[in-house]
């Protein structure tokens, strides 16, 4: 919102977008709609932290989602942006690319990564993810633009898009395995 006016967007990526412009803090979190922090002192928590990129582990659905480490951030998202933390300095030189309708949060956080110098794990849960939103519903695609931003980026990847693909066979057709496997 601007002056009390409200500022209509053309999506979730240019919604963020123009946080991302607006923001003058330190740090920027992405919460979308039905997405909640983890506790009263999630933030306390992360605020002991001072590093370009911070992140957490998610519950999604009732499972513990653990984050997957940093440096496998070329085989897809390594925690939802939920639980992701950006320095605003490094965030404002990036944007989310609208061109992508489900997997741009993976190529800012991407892009976000190789820019930071310093990275930070927290090992503990900070957002409680609420399922069923765009990503979730659209999953294929959301695949699909990973593996474009994978090209587009020059990252060699021959066996992550089947990975991926496998994976969400058995999130969707076995659920209690999935998370069995997952942690």
């Amino acid at each position: 919102m601007v002056d009390g006016d409200i500022d209509p967007d053309n999506g979730i990526y240019d919604a963020m977008n123009k946080g991302i412009a607006r923001a003058n803090g330190d740090f920027v979190m992405f919460m979308n709609a039905g997405d909640v922090f983890a506790g009263e002192n999630t933030l306390s928590k992360i605020a002991q932290y001072d590093a370009d990129f911070i992140y957490g582990d998610a519950m999604e659905g009732g499972h513990l989602k653990r984050a997957k480490h940093h440096s496998k951030i070329k085989s897809g998202m390594v925690t939802h942006h939920q639980s992701m933390v950006y320095r605003t300095k490094i965030l404002k030189t990036l944007q989310f690319d609208e061109r992508y309708r489900v997997a741009a949060d993976y190529k800012l956080t991407l892009q976000f990564i190789n820019l930071s110098n310093s990275i930070e794990y927290i090992n503990s849960v900070l957002s409680i993810f609420d399922v069923g939103g765009v990503s979730q519903q659209n999953a294929r695609l959301g695949r699909i633009e990973e593996s474009q931003i994978r090209k587009d980026l020059g990252i060699r990847s021959t066996i992550t898009p089947y990975r991926q693909w496998g994976t969400q066979i058995l999130k969707n057709y076995a659920p209690w395995l999935y998370w069995a496997l997952k942690n």
